[in-house]
């Protein structure tokens, strides 16, 4: 595509484009020059913009810029003629579209000041113009011609209608025939009676012109009386009338009138038609009589619109057909219904003579064009009397209730319309005396559909009707919904017209036989079960501290609904805490067990089939209490558990090994104990050699603690005679049984209550006596050990040996102690004890 360019002369213009500006010292400092005013769309085009040498804003470093709308353009040859003028040349490679503006800008401080504009348009040439016809209108005595023009130019494109007059095939030019030129955007043209040579050919061709081009359309040659266009006719419906008979079904009477100036020419004319309703196409129907300007057309639907319209031509001439007529619309005739009726009925006896007649029936269409029903029409025609019939119901319905007499057997109903009436439907009352039907069963295919089944009995109907609707204790069956099955061999139908999930129906099926009809069977179902309606209500048979006995009774099968599956009893105590136990369909009580006594449970029953499952209301109850002895029984049984286990554990602490010494004092067994086996705790205070005294012969002393002899004075405890307690000597001697006698060690403290130590001898002697040391064994009750000496350890199995050196000697006891005197031999504590070193032990 090109741009064309028309420029315009826009001396001393002071514009202001967008964010540029112009001055009034610009004006008339230059000027934009084109290559071409106008080029084809998509062609190259140059512009040239001139700075005057007289313009006081042209410096040395001025330069000059281009702007194609709002778009700044890259480029420009800048050159300095010699006259002092400064020239830019720019060249757009490709216009590419119908209109631009161009602007030639000079910068000037720091800004760009406008100098002049200039329009570009570019477009084709014109296209050929192509279909031109020609036609007379008789009405306006015109020869007007029409040409398609092709498409769009882009620029301004006149259309000039050129034509003279001529003979024969339009070889030769022998009068011209001014010029017609259409009005802007128009594709016709007409030439005035007065430029006619009527029964004289012409020439007539189409000539398109712009400024880029001329282009002239293929000449006509016509005699303008060939060309002749009728004004379309009018379109009437013939209506009613003695003379003519009424239309028949499907069938239309049309009449039109044709145009008045041609009435003299004899005239060909065709009708078209459709149905208003939908998409069909047009129906031709032609050519229609030229001699009566009326005509039935038939072969159309009963009792549907349709649009019509139609034209003319001359007869036997050459022209063109006239413009369809305005449309007339129509709709035609009802035809008869063609259907058949399926009828049923239920009597009922009001009295001896008269009987309650609830007739219904259903149109069945026979063709796919059955004809609109208005109304139907029930009628009766008393026996012996042919003549007459008497009108029972005339309704719209499709039911309808009369009384008949007692010995009435039969009824007519008929369908009516316009169009007429259906053939009679005879109804005959047939007594019920037939066989009935083996088994009657539904099954539910959707919430929306029943199929219901039975087995056909001996011998086969010729015919069912199925009944249904909702299960009311209404016996009206107006409400009822039927069909009619004619094929006696089928052995179900499925039911689909007015069914719904979760209601109930009752269904009934009636098969027909020829000259009878067989009992009603009845059955109940639904398309989608629901829970059952209602939970059986719980009773408290009996209870207990920690039991409760129910008892329900089952409730009766509802209709329609398959059996319970299962119950589910809920028990919920005081604490929120829930059970809950699954019964079988067939229990009618339960336990309850495991409930605690004086407490209050909610209890209630929930039943559930296919449907559903639906609780019952909640049954309060409360156990019974504790009497007060039981509650006696309870305690003692309580406290006596809690003093067992006090016992056993006193037993335990007691006797487990490893708790008797922090009980009371460790006192070793004389009779089970081995002096050398025995190793003292010695401190570093306590550490003292005595290399002299060391023999190892002599059972060695594992420590020997010194104490000053003082004054014992009586504990509050103490009475002031000495009975219980005998006469402390000058030193006493601890010993303990364990350690290394070279290690030192630090003594353990007694875990005892007390931390008086246990005295249960007493050595008397002095350093300086010959006499070996006697001691005395005290008759204090305090125990020596904690209870019955315990196994030996295997460290602890070693018994003294009797020293053979020394034979110890009896003492003569004091008579002021309460202390028993004994040789040493007869305490195996101290046998093996030897002294020695008498500046080391003082005044022992």
């Amino acid at each position: 595509m090109s741009w064309g360019v028309k420029q315009e002369a826009r001396p001393g213009r002071g514009v202001t484009h967008g964010p540029f500006s112009s001055i009034p010292g610009l004006e008339g400092c230059g000027h934009i020059s084109l290559s071409a005013s106008t080029v084809r769309l998509g062609d190259a085009i140059t512009a040239s913009c001139i700075i005057k040498q007289n313009c006081s804003y042209l410096g040395p470093e001025s330069q000059i810029l281009w702007k194609l709308g709002t778009e700044l353009l890259p480029g420009g040859k800048q050159q300095r003629l010699p006259d002092g003028t400064q020239e830019s040349i720019i060249t757009l490679p490709h216009l590419n579209d119908p209109w631009a503006l161009l602007s030639c800008y000079l910068r000037w401080s720091n800004s760009l000041q406008m100098v002049d504009q200039a329009e570009l348009q570019a477009g084709y040439p014109p296209f050929t113009p192509h279909n031109l016809s020609c036609f007379m209108n008789l009405t306006t005595n015109c020869l007007t011609c029409q040409w398609e023009p092709g498409p769009d130019t882009y620029l301004s494109t006149n259309f000039t209608l050129k034509s003279f007059k001529s003979r024969g095939n339009c070889q030769t030019q022998e009068e011209t025939i001014p010029d017609c030129v259409s009005e802007d955007g128009q594709s016709h043209c007409s030439i005035p009676r007065k430029h006619l040579q009527l029964y004289q050919t012409m020439g007539i061709w189409v000539q398109a012109e712009n400024v880029l081009g001329t282009s002239v359309s293929p000449q006509l040659c016509l005699d303008p009386m060939d060309v002749v266009k009728l004004e379309p006719p009018t379109l009437w419906a013939l209506g009613p009338s003695s003379e003519v008979a009424p239309p028949q079904p499907g069938c239309l009477q049309l009449h039109w009138e044709l145009w008045k100036p041609s009435l003299f020419m004899e005239q060909n004319c065709e009708l078209r038609h459709k149905p208003q309703l939908g998409e069909a196409s047009w129906a031709l129907v032609g050519p229609l009589p030229s001699r009566t300007f009326h005509y039935k057309l038939c072969g159309l639907l009963p009792s549907t619109a349709y649009t019509l319209q139609i034209r003319c031509i001359r007869h036997l001439l050459p022209g063109h057909w006239s413009e369809w007529s305005p449309s007339l619309k129509l709709t035609t005739p009802e035809r008869a219904p063609i259907i058949r009726l399926d009828t049923w009925w239920r009597q009922r006896q009001l009295d001896p003579r008269t009987v309650d007649v609830q007739l219904f029936w259903k149109p069945m269409p026979l063709e796919e064009d059955r004809g609109q029903i208005q109304g139907y029409l029930v009628s009766w025609r008393p026996s012996g009397q042919l003549e007459t019939v008497s009108p029972l119901c005339n309704t719209t319905e499709l039911n309808c209730t009369f009384h008949l007499p007692s010995e009435a057997r039969e009824v007519i109903l008929v369908a009516y319309n316009t169009g007429g009436t259906s053939r009679p439907t005879p109804v005959v009352f047939l007594k019920s005396r037939g066989p009935p039907l083996g088994g009657l069963y539904t099954v539910a295919q959707d919430p929306h559909s029943l199929w219901v089944g039975w087995e056909p009995s001996k011998p086969q109907p010729r015919g069912y009707v199925i009944e249904w609707g909702l299960h009311t204790p209404s016996p009206s069956g107006s409400h009822k919904t039927w069909k009619m099955e004619h094929n006696g061999s089928i052995a179900g139908t499925l039911l689909q017209e007015n069914i719904w999930p979760f209601q109930l129906y009752e269904i009934t099926v009636t098969p027909l036989y020829q000259d009878t009809i067989g009992p009603s069977q009845h059955i109940y179902a639904y398309s989608q079960e629901t829970a059952p309606s209602h939970a059986p209500e719980l009773h408290l048979k009996h209870i207990g501290k920690t039991w409760a006995q129910l008892e329900w009774v089952p409730q009766a099968p509802e209709l329609g609904k398959s059996p319970l599956t299962h119950y589910t009893i809920f028990w919920t105590n005081a604490q929120g805490q829930s059970f809950s136990t699954i019964l079988n369909a067939s229990s009618h009580g339960f336990v309850l067990h495991g409930l605690e006594p004086a407490s209050l449970y909610h209890v209630h029953l929930m039943v559930t089939s296919q449907g559903g499952a639906t609780n019952s209301t909640s049954l309060i109850l409360v156990t019974l209490g504790l009497e007060e002895s039981e509650l006696y029984i309870i305690l003692g049984l309580f406290g006596l558990l809690l003093l067992l286990t006090c016992l056993c554990g006193a037993a335990w602490l007691c006797c487990r090994p490893s708790r008797k010494n922090p009980l009371w004092p460790s006192v070793p067994d004389p009779a089970h104990s081995s002096l050398g086996s025995w190793v003292p705790t010695i401190t570093a205070e306590e550490i003292f050699q005595l290399p002299s005294l060391w023999d190892p012969s002599v059972l060695p002393i594992t420590k020997i603690t010194v104490l000053e002899e003082e004054e014992k004075k009586p504990g509050p405890w103490e009475s002031n005679d000495s009975s219980g307690t005998c006469g402390l000597p000058t030193l006493v001697q601890a010993y303990v049984l364990q350690g290394d006698p070279r290690a030192p060690s630090i003594q353990p403290q007694s875990q005892s209550g007390t931390n008086d130590q246990v005295l249960y001898g007493q050595l008397l002697g002095s350093p300086t006596s010959p006499v070996p040391g006697h001691y005395i064994r005290c008759d204090s009750t305090q125990p020596l050990l904690g209870g019955l000496t315990p196994s030996p350890k295997s460290y602890e199995n070693l018994w003294f040996q009797t020293s053979p050196q020394r034979t110890p000697e009896p003492l003569v006891p004091n008579q002021e102690d309460d202390c028993v005197f004994g040789p040493l031999l007869d305490f195996p504590l101290l046998q093996g004890l030897q002294v020695h070193g008498v500046e080391g032990l003082g005044v022992f």
